[in-house]
Formats: C-alpha cells, structure tokens, sequence
C-alpha cells in the first residue's frame, strides 16, 4: 500500500511539473478587452455578425475589424456596453429585417414541384433546379425557417416564408440558406441603395420603371382599400407621386400583360389616386426612414432631381440641406408645364412632403456667389451633390445669360464662347491649362477663342474619334477617354483624373479649367480631402493658402449604362431631363452615391443589374383571363375648364377599384389567374 502511495505521488508531481512547464511554454494571452466584450455578448453564436461565434465576434471588436454594435441579437444596451469598453461612441443602427421575395407559393405554381423525396431546399435546387419553370421561385420547403436561430420564420399557407419582425434580428442566416435569393435582408438603407438583379423576381412594369416602383405592390394596396399603404410604397422610391401621377409618361403600361389581353393597367392613373387620397386627408404619409448618422449633405439645385436627391439623402438618416437660386422650389415643373396639367399647389403638396421628411432648404442663394462650393465643405458639410439643371432650368433662371461658374473651374462651352459680348454673359479668365470634354468636333475658331481667354494649355478628350477639323499641333487630342474625378483645393480646380475606356488605366494631368460642350454641368458630389493627401498632381504653383482641399466625381451611372465611366458618357443628361421621373431616379442614385462614399462603399454595381435589354424570364402571352377593359379617365369639359380646373379629373374610389383589380399581380413568369368579372361590369366600363 505505501509504495502504491509512493508511485501515485510520485506521477501526480511529475504531471504537476510538466502542466506547468507546459503552461510557461504555451501560455496564449487573452487580452481583457477581448474577454470583457465577449461577456457583454448575448452568446448567441448566431453568425449574423459575419464572424462565426461570439468569441470571433469579440476578437473582431477590439481589433477594429467590426463595430461595436455588429452583434444583431443584442439591443443597444449591449452595443453601449461595448463601446463603454472600448472608449469610443456608438453611431444608430437600422435594424434589417428578413423579407421574403417571392409571390406565388407551392400551391399556386402553374408547373409544380418534384422533389423525389428531397425536404430541404438546398438539395431540390441542385435537383434540376427543383424542377420549376421559373428559376428564382421559392422552393417551399421551409429550410430557412429550421435554420432560423430565433424562431423568426414560419412557412405559412401559401407555401412561402413568413417572417416575425418582432423576433427576426436581421442575423442573416435565412439569406445564407436560401438557394434561390428569395429571403433577404430589408432596411431603410438596403432598400434605397438596391438596384435590381437578375436574381430577383422583378415584374415588366417594375423594369420599365426608371425610379423602379414596386407597382404590383401599390395596386395591391389600392385595390384592398389601402391607399396609405399604397402612398408608403410608391413614395420608397418617388417622392413626387401627386405630381407624377399627373405628367408621367408611363413608361410602365408598355409592358404591362394585360395588353396580351386587353389593354394595360392604367397605373399611373392609380398612382395618382392614391397620392390625390393623401392629399386630400391634408397629412402627408412617409416611409420609413434610418436612424440620424450625425452627417451633413448639401444639395445644390432645388429642381426635381436635386428635391429626390435631398429626399433619399434625408430618409439615409443625414441632415440634409437644398440651396436654391430661385425663390421657389421646383424647377421646371413650376415654369414648364401647363397649369391645366400641373396645378401648383399639388406640386407645393409634394414639395411640403419632402421637407416633412426633414429636408432643410435655403432659396435665393446662387451657387458660385453665396455660397460657393468650398464655403460649404468649410461648414462641415460631408458632401455636396452639384445638380443645378440643364439648359431649359438655366434660361428660366438667367432669362437667356450666362452665370457664374457653379463649380471651381468648370464652365460650359457657350460661356466660354460668348464671354463679355454684351449681351449679359460675364468675361472669363481661362489662365493655364484646360480640359475641354466631349466634343468631337469642336470648331478651330473655339480654340482660337480659348487662348484669347488666356488658355496657356489645351487639352481635348473625346469618346469619338473623327477629329479631323482639330490641329494636333495647338491641342493635345485624346481619343476614347473619360473624365472620372477632379481635384482642388478652395475655389482653384487642380487636377483631373482621365480613363481609359478600353484598359480602365487612370492618369491625373494638372488642370485649371475643365469646359464641357454640352447644354448643362454634369451632376458631380464634392466631397473633402485629408490636408494630407496629395490631392494634386500639378506642377504649377496655386494660389490656394489654406482652403479645403476637396475631390468631385460623378453618381453610379444608370443599370442601362453601368459600364460606362465619367462624366458625359452614353445615357448621362446632356441637358435636362426628358422625363421628371427619369430625374427623381437620377436623385435616388446621387444621394445612394453619396451615402456609399461616407460609408466607404465601392460604387460598382453587381454585374447582373437588370438592364432594358437583359435577358431575364418573361412570358409573351396569357392564359384564362377574361376580358375587362380598362377604366377612362374622366376630364373636365369646357366650363371647367374655363374656370381653371384641371384636365384630366381622376378616378372616383368605385373606378380606382375596378382598375386596380384588373392587376394581373405579375411575378417573374407568373400572373393572378382573375375570375370573370359579372356582365354588366364590362358594359358600364367601371
């Protein structure tokens, strides 16, 4: 017995020394900024956060390699918590939420299902696509509900993902399971950044639309009775919809299915009979909108784009500020359009609409005189959106003569060429180097003009190639290239940034004046430099002191022409407009632009952005839907007329119903098989 005690002393100390000599050896230090954070963690190990565990989520904290509120199953007590730790403060969080996207269910598909016994959707998609007809449809089979860790989702009766918002924290794990895209993450944010993709199920009508306007979705409403739903659904990316739904063209209704039947939906007419509803109640109904993000973004033009721009940039959760150089807010929709079309007090309804959002605005302040462009960045504006309009927008302000320069060395070419004629254009001083973009074939007598202004240097890009009438002796001709960025500092352009548009190779040249051969400055977002960086390629003294220096760049072009790069490219707007509402989609993307540069976002859009002329799934031509043609609208006669009313009168409620039930609900390939409606419905036309 003793020596049994011996031998088991004996190997308890020498484990004990070798533990710890082990320990000594590998000894791994845990920093208590680490261990304190993951205790203020929920512990939920959910992933949503992109690490996988809270251990990972907390190593990534302190390293700086994740915010303090990146943890989605926490409130804002943790994230507080956290930060507390840290030393550092906490910017408001949207909470995303999972929101299913599909809409026809198992039950409802036209070519059903064949799963060969499979339960999970992942293995049906790889099983020929689970064997539907459409692609991207939902395969029903309800694996992001098991997957969801807090119990946010169940199938309903239709087939499809039903989702909690009270128990779904956005953590993610549904996307990540789901093999067809149909459940995705939804917020405030997401929504106005998003450009639609081949992966999801879009409507025609939908494509068709410039600003993209979910249109299933407010007929939907309209047709249930629901027209505040309706006034929140189309405002998510219009803010104008009174407006609109008067002048629209209506692009839309071109590629409305019901035309294989009858004729389209009237849809912008159920546009305006939801906004004229709210217009009428005298209270203005807003989407949602993100939490205050405590930065400051000028926007420069109070016409239709610069108005969506502030919009989209106020419901981002900046504050937002629109300068004006005219008294009224509007632009061309208060000088343009007949009365009888456009009466003005539905254009101050939607205009109050804005500023309800939070939108500030200062009117009869000219950009270039009070305030100029580095004024602003001075202040502490993050950034600045130039969107003073086209041609048509500046004889309305200058009544036919030129202006000062609303950005620091840009000018346009008739400026340049009427310059001090006595006829109201101010004398320019073109000293150094200038840029001049866009014109192929740009008269002799115009360069001439530009080294009389005092231009030392010219340089002429263009993305056309006959230049024949130029001297390559007096101007430095470059073939295929893009404007992409300018840099300066205070009121002095410095340098421009040029690409390749066949290699994407960039090059900065020095430049004091860029002149742009089209009927209108192109819309740019100036945004300011650390005093560090070198901002400037140029070899020439500038008398800047110690002004901002600041960098300026154009939106993300429109999904048609998303490859195209610079300023003046196909698709951008030479002059104005031709379409108010192709301007509020310009907005979207201006303030989307601006939102993802504060935030360090890339500008690139997804390659399978859906395009007018991308292929995605369509049908071209119905089944089993009867005939019911489509509602008139009612317009005012003589006697109205003569007494200002306005022509077209819209739809009575009974008539908005009717017209909004003729809805074939589209999805991607699929449409709402209606009932045939009673006889005396097609024959009264309601």
């Amino acid at each position: 017995m003793g020596i049994a005690i011996l031998l088991m002393g004996g190997l308890g100390l020498a484990v004990g020394i070798g533990l710890a000599i082990a320990s000594k050896i590998f000894y791994v230090y845990v920093d208590p900024k680490i261990l304190a954070v993951e205790a203020a963690l929920p512990g939920a190990n959910c992933g949503g956060c992109g690490y996988p565990g809270c251990s990972s989520n907390a190593e990534a904290v302190v390293a700086g390699k994740a915010a303090p509120n990146s943890c989605v199953a926490a409130g804002p007590e943790v994230a507080e918590a956290i930060a507390a730790i840290l030393g550092v403060s906490v910017e408001a969080k949207e909470p995303d939420i999972a929101r299913p996207g599909c809409t026809y269910g198992v039950a409802d598909a036209d070519t059903k299902f064949l799963y060969d016994g499979l339960n999970d959707c992942r293995a049906a998609a790889l099983l020929n696509g689970g064997m539907k007809v459409c692609t991207i449809g939902c395969l029903g089979l309800g694996t992001c509900a098991r997957a969801c860790p807090f119990d946010a989702i169940t199938m309903g009766p239709e087939g499809l993902p039903v989702v909690d918002e009270v128990r779904c924290t956005g953590c993610g794990t549904c996307e990540r399971v789901c093999p067809k895209n149909i459940i995705t993450l939804s917020s405030v944010t997401r929504r106005i950044l998003k450009e639609y993709t081949t992966e999801e199920c879009t409507t025609p009508c939908q494509r068709a639309c410039p600003a993209g306007i979910n249109i299933c979705g407010y007929i939907g409403a309209v047709a249930e009775g629901d027209h505040d739903r309706a006034v929140q659904i189309i405002k998510e990316r219009n803010p104008f919809p009174t407006v609109i739904g008067r002048i629209c063209p209506r692009p839309c209704e071109n590629e409305c299915r019901r035309q294989y039947v009858d004729e389209p939906v009237a849809i912008n007419f159920l546009k305006r009979c939801a906004a004229d509803h709210e217009m009428e109640g005298g209270r203005h109904i807003q989407p949602y909108k993100a939490p205050d993000t405590g930065r400051r973004v000028a926007v420069i033009g109070g016409g239709v784009q610069g108005m969506s721009a502030a919009f989209f940039a106020a419901r981002l959760g900046h504050d937002t500020t629109v300068y004006e150089a005219g008294e009224q807010l509007g632009g061309l929709l208060r000088s343009a359009i007949a009365r009888q079309r456009l009466p003005m007090s539905v254009l101050d309804w939607d205009i109050e609409g804005i500023l309800d959002m939070g939108v500030k605005t200062h009117t009869g302040r000219q950009l270039g005189d009070d305030p100029t462009i580095p004024d602003l960045l001075a202040e502490g504006y993050q950034a600045v959106l130039l969107a003073v309009g086209g041609w048509d927008s500046r004889l309305t302000r200058t009544q036919g003569r030129g202006e000062a320069s609303p950005a620091p060395g840009c000018r346009l070419l008739i400026d340049v060429a009427k310059a001090g004629d006595g006829a109201g254009y101010p004398p320019i001083q073109l000293d150094g180097h200038i840029v001049i973009v866009g014109n192929a074939h740009l008269q002799p007598a115009l360069i001439e003009r530009c080294k009389a202004l005092g231009a030392s240097r010219i340089t002429l890009i263009s993305r056309e190639a006959d230049l024949s009438a130029i001297d390559p002796e007096q101007v430095d001709i470059r073939i295929n290239v893009g404007l992409s960025k300018l840099t300066g500092r205070g009121d002095n352009l410095e340098a421009v940034e040029l690409t390749d548009l066949d290699s994407g190779t960039r090059e900065t040249i020095d430049a004091r004046h860029v002149v742009f051969a089209a009927g209108r400055i192109p819309e740019l977002i100036y945004t300011p430099v650390p005093d560090t960086a070198d901002a400037t390629a140029s070899t020439e003294p500038v008398d800047g002191g110690g002004a901002i220096a600041w960098e300026a760049f154009p939106p993300y072009k429109q999904p048609a022409f998303h490859h195209e790069i610079g300023v003046m490219a196909p698709g951008d707007a030479l002059t104005d407009f031709s379409a108010a509402i192709k301007a509020i989609a310009a907005g979207r993307r201006a303030a989307a632009s601006i939102h993802r540069r504060l935030y360090d976002m890339p500008l690139d859009l997804p390659e399978h952005v859906v395009a007018p002329d991308t292929p995605v799934q369509n049908v071209h031509s119905v089944e089993h839907v009867p005939v019911r043609l489509r509602r008139i609208m009612p317009l005012a006669d003589a006697d109205q007329m003569a007494r200002g009313a306005e022509l077209e009168q819209g739809y009575t409620p009974e008539m908005a119903k009717a017209e909004a039930d003729r809805c074939l609900q589209c999805g991607l390939i699929c449409y709402l098989r209606e009932k045939s409606p009673a006889p005396q419905q097609i024959a009264a036309g309601q």
